[in-house]
């Protein structure tokens, strides 16, 4: 790689970081990032350190694998469909049937940040919308991301967050909400009642790309006068499955 003036030796090695991954090749060990970009092993390293702590990467301990934020980095070019646009008519699909409000969300960090949403018509809305971020241990949605990440990455989280009660419903004993987690996983959904906002029940659905990844999580919110845990388990989750489904297709 030639030498670049004005400092943007660092952005191409970056760039070329990028481009290394592919539909073929979708994660990357340091090695392999430095052969694929023509760049010694130590910036390759630095370079997936940096895009991962940026949240465009994730790092397992051995392989670095793109993140659903990279897509914003596509979506500025003309024709390029984003993560939203594909996922607006399976979550208007789910709307129709069930009459609620569907959102979808991705990992943003340590947050869960809503980037879709169908919104039903009701007087009294929850106050999520497109841009919302809320923390992963609170939500439905949360822990459905949460429940992707290995048990050890899950303690360390649980042990560095501040747990903070937003209603009287709320799980702030962290082994509670590790087994909420736990559950959310072996259950492949999860459900808060009136732990964010009183009055107000959710249920998410991950949404799982080829490799069978989490790369989202798709949730219905409704008024707990109107549905139950139950009804939402029983009418809602396979609804929400076959939408997750559809877009882990799509993409």
């Amino acid at each position: 790689m030639g030498r670049l003036p004005e400092g943007m030796g660092g952005l191409a090695k970056g760039l070329a970081i990028i481009e290394a991954f592919s539909s073929r090749r979708t994660r990357l060990t340091v090695t392999e990032a430095a052969q694929s970009s023509g760049t010694s092993r130590a910036s390759a390293r630095r370079c997936l350190l940096t895009l991962t702590e940026l949240g465009y990467l994730e790092f397992d301990g051995k392989y670095f694998r793109p993140q659903p934020r990279l897509l914003a980095l596509g979506a500025g070019y003309s024709g390029t469909r984003a993560l939203p646009q594909i996922a607006q008519p399976f979550l208007k699909a789910a709307l129709d049937q069930i009459h609620e409000s569907i959102s979808l969300a991705v990992l943003d960090g340590e947050s869960a940040l809503f980037v879709a949403r169908s919104e039903a018509e009701r007087l009294v809305t929850t106050g999520i919308s497109v841009g919302t971020r809320i923390d992963l241990y609170c939500s439905a949605t949360g822990r459905v991301l949460l429940a992707a990440w290995p048990d050890d990455r899950i303690a360390d989280y649980l042990e560095r967050t501040e747990i903070t009660a937003r209603t009287k419903h709320s799980l702030v004993r962290k082994s509670a909400l590790r087994d909420a987690v736990r559950q959310a996983r072996s259950a492949g959904y999860a459900f808060t009642d009136q732990e964010l906002e009183i009055g107000l029940r959710s249920i998410a659905v991950p949404v799982f790309d080829a490799r069978g990844s989490t790369v989202a999580a798709m949730s219905a919110s409704a008024s707990s006068a109107r549905v139950s845990i139950a009804q939402m388990v029983k009418s809602f989750e396979p609804v929400l499955r076959m939408g997750a489904y559809g877009l882990g297709r799509a993409l």
